[in-house]
This record gives C-alpha cells, sequence and structure tokens, in this order.
C-alpha cells in the first residue's frame, strides 16, 4: 500500500534550535551519552579529580564538576554554541586528533534538549561565571577552578524521546558502565559517582594494575598477564586475563585506541583469534587494553558517539595486537604466571612421528592411517581402541625418555612406594615439584615448594602433544593439493575483486584461487591440510577473512582443529597406571611447554593447593 504523499514544500534553512535537536538525536541517545561527553570534555580541560552525580538514572539530574583549567567567562556563549571548539581549527588538527573530544556540538546538543547551567572559573579569575543554556545569559557565580555542567530534565522538551528510556535503574547502569570505561583509562585522575546522594564508586588516583584490580574485582586481578610490547609507531599495553578469568558475556572487554574506548570488530577479532587456543567456544575473554599509535594513522571521526575507528593499515593493526596477545598467552606454562617456558630438549629419538617431515604428519591427519606404534613398556594397556581410533599412546613412553640430569637421575631416585627422598626435594627449579602417587588413574598427585599440585593427565598430555603438532607444522612450509577439477563458484564483484588484489596472499595461504569471469571464481589449489573440506565454502570464508583482516583465520581455526582432535585421541587416558619416572616427565614436559595451564578445549590442566590452603583444611595453628 503507498503512503500519501507529503505536500510540497520549499527548501528553508532550519532553525538552530531544530539543528542542535536533530544532532541529539546521534549524540545524545540516552543519558549515559551524556555522562560520556561531558567527562572527555574534563579530561580535555587538564582534570585531576572529577564527581559524577546522578539522580532518577541521569534523566533528572546530571552534575558533573571537575579542577580542570576552566573556561573563561567571555568565551561561555561560545562554549554552548555549534560546533564551536578549542581543541581544533585546521584540516590538519583533525587528522591528527589527539583529544577526546573535538567536534564542537556535544554541549549544543545536550543544552538544546534538556535545561543545562554551566559554571566555569580559570585560575586567573576573581570569581566564578555561570551561562544558562536557554537564554545565553552569563552572571557572575562562585566555586573554585573549574568547570560544572548541571543537565536538568532531559528531553523535557522532546517527550517522544523520553519514552523510549528504560527504567532508572537501568539508565544508572549504562552511566555506570561509562564511568567504568573511562575511569580504567585514567587512572592518574580520581573519579567519584553518586546516584540520588548515595556514594556509588570512588577511585583514588592510582596505577592502572590498581584501578584495574578495583573495578573488574579479584577474580581478574588474580588471572591476569601483563603486557607492554611496541613495534614501530604502535604500542599494546595493560592486561589479559587468563583462560580462569573468562566470562559467560562480553562484559569485561575493554579496549582503548590512544585512551579513548573504542567497540571495533578488527580489534575484538584479533584478541578473540589469539585466544582460539586456550579458550572454550562459548566464553569470552576478560581484558584491559590500550593501544597507543600517531593519530595520523587512526580515523576517530567516522561515528557521532566516537565509539568506532578507521585504522588506515588495518591489517598491520590486526596482526600487531593477534601477536602481541598470543605471545602474552603463550607464557602461560605450568611455570610461573608470565614465565616465558625453557626450550625443550627435541632428543632425536623422542616422539618422532610427531618431530619427523611433513610426510609423517599428512599420513597421521588422513582418514583411517595407522599411526606407528613404538614398543615401550607401557604394555598392552595402550593399544588402539575397539572404536577403531588409533591410541598412540605407546608413543607416551618415549616422551620420558632419559634426555637430560632431571628428568632421569631425579626419577631414578624415587623408591617403589612413590614417597620422595632426601635427593628429591621439591625446589624451585621445578615448579611443578615431584610426582607422589596417581589419583584414580586419572590425576597426578605431586609435591612443590608451595604445597599439593594436582594435574589433569589426559589434559596436560593433550596441550603437549598439541603444541608440539603445531610448532611441527610451522616449521615446514605450507603443502599446496592441486584440485584435478577446479572447483568453480558464482562471486560478487567484491569476492572478484578481494581475489585479484590479495592474490600473494592467498598463495601464502596455500590456495590459488582465480577469476574466470566476472562473476565467477575458480579454486585450483587448497592447504593439504583441508583437501577434505568444501573448497567453496573454504574459499568463500578465506575471502571474507583476507578482506576483513587481511588474513585468513579460518585457515588457522580449521588447522588447529584438526590437530587438537589428533592430540586428543592420542594424548594418554584415563585409568592408564603411570611409574613415577613417567609422571616426573609429563612435569618436566609441562613446565616447557608454552599455554600448558590449560587444554585446547580451555579445561585447566593444573592446580595448586598451597600449604596454608592445607592447614586451614585440617584447623590447623588453630
Amino acid at each position: 500500500m503507498n503512503a500519501p504523499l507529503s505536500p510540497i514544500r520549499a527548501i528553508q534553512q532550519l532553525p538552530d534550535n531544530l539543528i542542535s535537536q536533530i544532532a541529539a538525536g546521534e549524540v545524545v541517545e540516552r543519558p549515559s551519552a551524556v555522562v560520556k561527553e561531558l567527562l572527555e570534555n574534563a579530561l580535555d580541560a587538564g582534570a585531576t579529580q572529577i564527581t559524577v552525580r546522578l539522580e532518577q538514572g541521569g534523566v533528572k539530574r546530571i552534575a558533573i564538576t571537575d579542577n580542570g583549567r576552566g573556561i573563561a567567562p567571555e568565551q561561555l556563549p561560545l562554549a554552548l554554541a555549534r560546533h564551536a571548539t578549542s581543541k581544533i581549527s585546521s584540516l590538519h588538527d583533525l587528522e591528527h586528533v589527539a583529544t577526546l573530544g573535538f567536534r564542537g556540538e556535544a554541549l549544543a546538543s545536550i543544552a538544546s534538549v534538556s535545561q543545562l547551567t554551566l559554571t566555569s572559573r580559570t585560575a586567573d579569575a576573581g570569581h566564578a561565571s555561570e551561562i544558562d543554556g536557554s537564554t545565553l545569559a552569563v552572571t557572575p557565580s562562585s566555586g573554585a577552578q573549574g568547570t560544572t555542567v548541571d543537565v536538568q530534565d532531559l528531553y523535557f522538551n522532546t517527550p517522544a524521546r523520553r519514552k523510549f528510556l528504560k527504567s532508572d535503574q537501568t539508565e544508572f547502569g549504562h552511566c555506570a558502565e561509562v564511568v567504568r570505561r573511562i575511569a580504567l583509562a585514567r587512572p592518574d585522575v580520581s573519579f567519584s559517582l553518586t546516584h540520588n546522594g548515595k556514594t556509588v564508586d570512588h577511585w583514588n588516583i592510582t596505577e592502572i594494575a590498581k584501578r584495574s584490580a578495583s573495578i573488574l574485582g579479584n577474580e581478574f586481578a588474580n588471572a591476569r598477564l601483563a603486557l607492554d610490547e611496541g613495534a614501530g609507531p604502535l604500542r599494546l599495553h595493560g592486561f589479559v586475563g587468563l583462560p580462569t578469568a573468562s566470562k559467560a558475556r562480553a562484559d569485561a572487554q575493554y579496549f582503548y585506541v590512544n585512551g579513548r574506548f573504542v567497540r571495533d570488530k578488527l580489534l575484538v577479532h584479533a584478541v578473540r583469534a589469539a585466544y582460539q587456543d586456550v579458550l572454550h567456544g562459548d566464553r569470552y575473554p576478560s581484558y584491559v587494553l590500550g593501544l597507543d599509535l600517531d593519530p595520523a594513522l587512526v580515523d576517530v571521526n567516522v561515528h557521532p558517539s566516537k565509539i568506532e575507528v578507521r585504522f588506515r593499515d588495518s591489517r598491520a593493526v590486526h596482526q600487531f595486537v593477534f601477536h602481541a596477545v598470543s605471545r602474552a598467552l603463550a607464557q602461560t606454562s605450568a611455570t610461573s604466571f608470565g614465565a616465558t617456558p625453557a626450550p625443550l630438549p627435541s632428543p632425536s629419538g623422542a616422539m618422532p612421528w610427531i618431530r619427523g617431515s611433513q610426510e609423517h604428519l599428512q599420513a597421521i591427519l588422513q582418514p583411517g592411517t595407522q599411526v606407528p606404534q613404538q614398543q615401550t613398556s607401557f604394555g598392552p594397556q595402550f593399544a588402539p581402541a575397539a572404536n577403531g581410533v588409533a591410541q598412540t599412546t605407546a608413543n607416551y613412553g618415549a616422551l620420558f625418555t632419559d634426555n637430560d640430569r632431571t628428568a632421569g637421575s631425579v626419577a631414578a631416585n624415587y623408591p617403589t612406594a612413590l614417597q620422595p627422598t632426601s635427593q628429591t626435594l621439591p625446589s624451585d627449579d621445578f615448579p611443578l615439584g615431584f610426582a607422589l602417587a596417581q589419583l584414580h588413574g586419572i590425576y597426578i598427585l605431586a609435591q612443590n615448594t608451595k604445597g599439593l599440585v594436582l594435574v589433569d593427565m589426559h589434559a596436560a598430555h593433550e596441550r603437549i602433544l598439541y603444541e608440539q603438532l603445531k610448532g611441527a607444522l610451522d616449521e615446514d612450509a605450507m603443502q599446496v593439493q592441486p584440485l584435478l577439477i577446479p572447483v568453480t563458484f558464482f562471486a560478487d564483484a567484491v569476492e572478484v575483486g578481494t581475489a585479484e588484489e590479495n592474490r600473494e596472499t592467498l598463495h601464502a595461504l596455500g590456495f590459488d584461487i582465480a577469476a574466470i569471469s566476472p562473476t565467477t571464481l575458480a579454486v585450483r589449489s587448497v592447504p593439504a591440510l583441508l583437501k577434505n573440506a568444501d573448497a567453496q565454502t573454504l574459499a568463500r570464508d578465506v575471502l571474507r577473512d583476507v578482506r576483513e583482516f587481511g588474513g585468513s583465520h579460518v585457515l588457522v581455526e580449521r588447522r588447529n582443529e584438526l590437530l587438537g582432535t589428533l592430540a586428543c585421541h592420542t594424548a594418554v587416558r584415563a585409568n592408564r597406571s603411570l611409574t613415577a619416572p613417567e609422571m616426573n616427565a609429563l612435569l618436566r614436559q609441562m613446565e616447557a611447554t608454552e599455554r600448558a595451564d590449560q587444554c585446547n578445549h580451555g579445561r585447566p590442566t593444573w592446580s595448586q593447593l598451597a600449604l596454608s590452603d592445607l592447614d586451614k583444611l585440617f584447623l590447623r595453628g588453630q
């Protein structure tokens, strides 16, 4: 049904007040948007102390006071004028924005949909001055150096907008989240938040470690890794949470670009990809990360609320963030948080089917292929399972080859009863200590200098095998499988353009995708590891990844999925009896393996019970 035609009207200039109200529809989405804009102005003014007072979720009143530089009385009318700002004055300034606010429309937009009063005083002024947002009349007032912006009755003159707001508690929750985001980015500034006259949050000036612990909680503070890496004009710093600090929702993810909180899909994808090996698929990592770079390399003026950004070289940024976070998470070995594992000795005789050539790996990954078995002292209990999956746990014995003094001489000193002797007392050189016994054929009980260590032997061995498989594949060039008959499929102009513009990148990933017509692509080769996958679906996914992120994580994810399945099936199973030397060798392998704190499904591989915890359990000293 066609809508009735509107009457023809002449083109006319809109009044300033209506223009400001239209702009307010973009800038002032809800009370939290007002809080964000006013806090950013306070920080740009050099404030070190900020107080936020809210009433009825910010709908009734938002009053923000800072101790910044203040505004001179003669400039107060300009502060409420549209597109008036002291932060940029030329196109060069716009391309090198170093402040949080710069558009010059926030105060004017807020004043157009509320009853606003602005009080400010500079250091050289004898008294403060106040301006009314409705009349723009400036009058003398009282107050200390700084600025107070008092916003009352939001949307009082636009009742339709007010009807879209939620309950007071919901709107306050959004406002409080904005304050937390900004407080995380600026630990050098104190913040105080009150709601309906009651103080809700207060953060004194401190360092980022304490500020993040205060806002994200002790669970994050006790399970985080510090990160500070630089590459050229890029620097990434902050904290990434261990997989144990993951959450069911993505509500503990804070990413800042030059101090500005952003919700950018490229950055989120890069961090998520770095967690793919240590986090279960339905869990979300926790992190507080800041990316610093030359303002000329990022465009922050692509969204009215400045929540999104655009990078000049998005591929370089994505890869830098991905690798930086990956390296930080790789330090989660069983040694200690933040300590890089020592390189593992590579004896020629240990696990040749893993450390062998690419042909061995390809043979392993072929369906139905039997992995060569080795005769070890484990005996027949490691025979292939009845379900046809080759249980290559016979190779597990080679893992415990007497490769070095620690794994050989130490384990040899264990008596049959598995009680540690004076020659095998735990030391800080062996963070996981030495095995005491095996519990129900599933867990290894070990003693270290801190107390008792519990190890899930299947999960731990799975991670060891998985990392070794990945390393073996990474050492060899990508093997390509040419297709006897190329797979052709219909492609849109974007996919065809991506294939032509990124030919070298696709070849490096093992793909030969060529355009045979303006609307048709042909897949001529794929990575040998994924030759049984659907070539058309795989090609589309890879083209999408290359277009959005400059590389393909679909390929990495599928490869790792195959290797993870292999590692899971070949890891030592439950109810397998291990000797003390074998258990100790597994502990030493864990200490030397990256990401050994979790298996590749995200489950923890070991847990520590301190002596103090055991003392409390048995009421010792009480």
